[in-house]
């Protein structure tokens, strides 16, 4: 009980910065970290997501996958890594970036660089990074349309998957996103602290796995450790977005 709850608030703790950081750069050398080679065509759909129920997107912490295959996510945007691009571009991952619209403004260009060169897919993850849990339909719908609506104007696409801020929702939450265009809301089954990847069951990652990081001060570090921790799991991280397709 312990751990998951240390999972729960790692989900909403970031660094915040002291000081505005550096667009990601060629020019700011990273560590190089595990590669790994696509074991297929990325971008090809591999499976959609489920229906909508109810007026409710589905809920999904893990894929149902029996492949070697590992999904990353990064959340919030608060600090913005100068070597993430780097890494990223290097590792020949593809990750989620569920990003909160407070941290990406005034940074567009930051997040549009990493989206445009490693192929990341944009996720939602509200204006502010509220508790939506027991708030209003309309609290919660504006937090997550004006996310998508201004990701849509300031980078170019609008996301249509969704991550509660905490992991926390209810039925509500599922409701304002699927008026707001969200196909899926995604949760995690491992997260990625200080450089440790931390397990919500077992000692390692297992096929089908969502994992969390966030944009911090500890990034390359975080990523590096479940770059790590996938290769000794014989995983390859594939992206999400394949396997939940309109």
């Amino acid at each position: 009980m312990a751990l998951l709850l240390s999972l729960g608030l790692a989900a909403c703790s970031t660094d915040a910065p002291t000081a505005p950081e550096p667009p990601p750069s060629q020019n700011n050398p990273a560590p190089a970290g595990p590669q790994f080679v696509p074991p297929y065509r990325f971008g090809d759909v591999q499976e959609k997501a489920p229906p909508l129920a109810n007026g409710e997107t589905p809920v999904l912490r893990r894929i149902p996958t029996t492949k070697p295959y590992v999904f990353i996510t990064m959340d919030d945007g608060a600090v913005k890594a100068p070597e993430a691009q780097q890494l990223i571009q290097q590792s020949g991952t593809r990750p989620v970036l569920f990003l909160n619209q407070r941290y990406v403004k005034g940074h567009e260009a930051y997040f549009r660089s990493i989206l445009d060169s490693t192929g990341a897919e944009l996720g939602d993850h509200t204006v502010d990074h509220p508790n939506l849990r027991g708030k209003s339909f309309d609290f919660q719908r504006k937090e997550i349309c004006d996310t998508a609506d201004a990701f849509a104007a300031e980078l170019g696409r609008r996301p249509t998957l969704f991550r509660p801020p905490f992991g926390n929702y209810d039925q509500t939450t599922l409701r304002a996103a699927v008026s707001c265009g969200m196909r899926a809301t995604v949760l995690w089954t491992a997260s990625v602290n200080d450089g440790q990847v931390q397990f919500q069951s077992g000692a390692k990652l297992k096929p089908g796995d969502i994992v969390l990081m966030h944009f911090r001060k500890t990034f390359a570090q975080d990523f590096t450790a479940f770059l790590d921790q996938a290769r000794r799991d014989g995983l390859t991280p594939v992206p999400l977005a394949d396997f939940l397709a309109a």
